[in-house]
């Protein structure tokens, strides 16, 4: 169905996080707005995501009794970020990410809970906070989209249990506890009793959670306000008029149409991790080309601003945001990803070895950390091998990459090659390339330390954010156990990325940046097509996503004013 008008106030291209926000937040103000999205559904990468949103004394922190500080957290990005590029990007999203979360909750069907029990990734740092900083979505029940819930992005089917219902964080060490504990079991019934009475109704589960959720609420937010919302088209080329960008052209079917924008055009098409071209470009040579992200990231924004002369912003760290990710084929043939966030890397009983058989990194720091000691480890070879290697109790109390705890038939995996197994660790070895007198030793070392709850190594549980990722049950060390009983696995992992860090240049205001600095008129951007504010740092859990919503926010807001309220660039003179 082609859009019902010729003309809108606002064009956002790209409906995931950052571009619904922008759309919700402009049909909030009064404007027309008309989302174009090249997939069949809404949500991009948000929707298989975690849906954490990192935004420092953020209001919902101040209703839960958290203390925070934008002085606080001005101290701890001065650390975890400490190139000046973007100083005035970090010092908008501090300024104006707070209000963007008020404002949403006030004009829109966001909500938003903050996770008090969450630390900072770098918590040892100044200004760190142990929790609240990064919130999640409340969860959502997904039959008040109505027929529209098709349109909604599926989550990963490997984040589901039972071919479609969700689970919170609270409710996993529940399901681990299923028959030890009546309290666990009897809310495990109760989950699955109403899965099973939603899925009469619905493909699959209604109740949803984490980004799913995050994603859904936005897309809610548009439907209140009739925002229309074209599917399945690909904007070909922007509109100029003069020097302004004044729409856009796009192909829907075999046919090419041109659609005005009166205030602007807002890309957040999701970056580029999908570009074999820019890819090979501006990433490491060790990275490879494994991305844990929506296959519709291909560029598509930062081509289009490109022909109207605006720059990319270069200046990063890191070219892209990293994960540690295993692959595998599913059923239907498809291939997967599953990235190795937070459940298993951290756990008691599992080390990580490169492809002489050696530890090389603390496997309990942040997945961006993992893998950028992959890459330094990888002395740029994109093929160089890593594993997880670990027992059969691990296995069966965590699992490992997309095998679930309590799995008793793994022979399907180890057929199909995503897992290895053997008896003893020398025949494990042989299996993945690595000389057994090598891995045996490694294994004998960690070992060592691991059965007192230590690892001299690497240090393995020091913090409270690695700690809040292993197990708590388990004593002294949450993080560190030792490796003892086979038969032993092994899950080859590569470098990966959860989205790219380099993007188009903008301002405070969310607008386009040429090479001299000057604003692109009626261009805006936001999400992963807009430059990394972190340089590609990752300071805390969400710092895509809250920038992502505070520049969608940001952008939104401009549009509809024409400019930011003197009390809002007040704001925007906090200091990094």
């Amino acid at each position: 169905m082609m859009p019902a008008h010729e003309t809108y106030d606002v064009i956002v291209v790209g409906a995931g996080a950052g571009g619904m926000t922008a759309a919700a937040v402009a049909a909030a103000e009064g404007l027309r707005v008309l989302v174009i999205e090249k997939t069949a559904f809404v949500g991009g990468t948000t929707a298989w995501s975690g849906g954490m949103v990192w935004i420092p004394a953020n209001p919902k922190m101040k209703e839960s009794g958290l203390s925070d500080s934008v002085t606080d957290a001005v101290q701890y990005l001065s650390s975890t970020v400490p190139e000046p590029a973007n100083a005035g990007l970090r010092a908008a999203f501090l300024a104006r990410g707070p209000e963007a979360v008020a404002y949403l909750e006030a004009n829109t069907q966001v909500r938003l809970q903050p996770v008090k029990a969450y630390p900072d990734y770098y918590p040892e740092r100044l200004g760190a906070a142990p929790g609240g900083r990064v919130l999640e979505p409340v969860v959502f029940d997904g039959t008040r989209l109505g027929a529209h819930f098709a349109r909604l992005r599926p989550p990963l089917p490997e984040f589901t249990l039972f071919g479609g219902m969700m689970v919170n964080r609270l409710d996993i060490p529940h399901l681990r506890q299923v028959g030890k504990s009546l309290r666990s079991t009897l809310r495990a019934t109760r989950l699955v009793s109403e899965y099973a009475w939603q899925r009469l109704r619905s493909p699959r589960g209604t109740t949803l959670h984490l980004g799913n959720a995050l994603a859904a609420r936005l897309y809610a937010s548009l439907l209140a306000r009739q925002v229309e919302i074209l599917f399945s088209a690909d904007v070909e080329d922007l509109s100029m008029q003069g020097e302004r960008v004044g729409g856009v052209v796009i192909r829907h079917g075999a046919r090419d149409r041109l659609i005005a924008a009166r205030r602007g055009v807002v890309l957040a098409t999701g970056g580029f991790s999908h570009d074999a071209t820019l890819r090979k470009r501006l990433f490491p040579p060790a990275a490879g080309f494994v991305s844990a992200t929506n296959t519709s990231g291909t560029g598509d924004g930062l081509r289009l601003a490109a022909a109207t002369g605006a720059a990319l912003n270069t200046e990063a760290t890191s070219p892209a945001y990293w994960v540690p990710a295993s692959l595998f084929r599913r059923a239907d043939g498809s291939r997967g990803v599953f990235p190795h966030t937070v459940t298993d890397r951290a756990k008691p009983g599992v080390i990580a070895v490169n492809a002489a058989g050696r530890r090389f990194v603390n496997e309990a720091l942040s997945y961006h950390e993992f893998v950028l000691a992959m890459l330094r480890d990888g002395n740029g070879e994109p093929d160089r091998p890593f594993y997880l290697v670990c027992d059969r109790p691990f296995l069966w109390s965590y699992g490992l990459g997309r095998i679930k705890p309590f799995t008793r038939n793994i022979r399907r995996y180890a057929a199909s090659g995503e897992l290895v197994e053997a008896a003893d660790i020398a025949q494990l070895a042989v299996k993945i390339g690595i000389k057994p007198s090598t891995l045996a030793a490694t294994i004998a070392s960690y070992n060592s330390g691991a059965k007192e709850g230590r690892d001299p190594e690497f240090g393995r549980g020091s913090t409270i954010y690695q700690r809040h990722l292993g197990d708590i049950s388990h004593k002294p060390n949450p993080c560190v156990a030792p490796i003892l009983r086979g038969p032993f696995f092994a899950m080859r992992i590569y470098p990966a990325d959860l989205g790219t860090a380099i993007g188009m240049k903008v301002d405070a205001q969310a607008r386009v940046l040429r090479e001299d600095g000057t604003p692109v008129a009626g261009l805006y951007a936001c999400g992963n097509d807009m430059g990394s504010i972190m340089n590609g740092n990752y300071p805390g859990p969400g710092i895509t996503l809250g920038p992502a919503l505070t520049f969608g926010y940001i952008a939104g807001r401009h549009l509809a004013e024409g400019a930011i309220t003197a009390s809002s660039a007040a704001k925007v003179s906090v200091e990094l």
